[in-house]
């Protein structure tokens, strides 16, 4: 299965902020050019987790978004299908109907397979997702603005 960009970006984000120190704060745009982003694509992936309850905001002088401890503990899977979407991997529907459409039996299986595909990186939680090696090198993604 292929993840769209924006699941992809999304997920860097919550990795680069499941490896800051207590107490440290990052910004939109500090996560952005960290992961080598446009700032415009984070901020649409930093308001939908925070929407999801996966990130918050803090404001005020020493402001800036932290991952909440849910979203630590967040099944990697569900934090995917959610950011996917119920979309499937094949689509019948379209400008043409398709002529297996009464009778095919690869759309279940694709999603079937999809399921599977979530079921097995459900298994995961978005800390998981930092052990070594990974968070030392998300720790020197650090933005050349601070």
């Amino acid at each position: 299965m292929r993840l769209t960009k924006y699941t992809d970006l999304a997920l860097r984000a919550v990795m680069r902020l499941a490896v800051v120190d207590d107490g440290e704060l990052l910004t939109t745009r500090g996560i952005a050019e960290a992961v080598r982003v446009p700032y415009t694509h984070m901020a649409k992936a930093i308001a939908h987790l925070r929407h999801l309850g996966v990130v918050e905001a803090r404001r005020g002088r020493n402001g800036g978004l932290a991952l909440t401890e849910a979203g630590r503990r967040t099944p990697v899977g569900r934090l995917i299908r959610t950011l996917e979407g119920d979309r499937e991997a094949v689509t019948c529907e379209g400008g043409t109907p398709c002529p297996l459409a009464g009778g095919c039996r690869l759309r279940r299986a694709l999603r079937e397979a999809q399921e599977s595909f979530y079921a097995s990186l459900d298994r995961l939680v978005v800390n998981d997702l930092v052990a070594p090696p990974t968070g030392s090198v998300l720790l020197s993604l650090a933005s050349p603005h601070g």
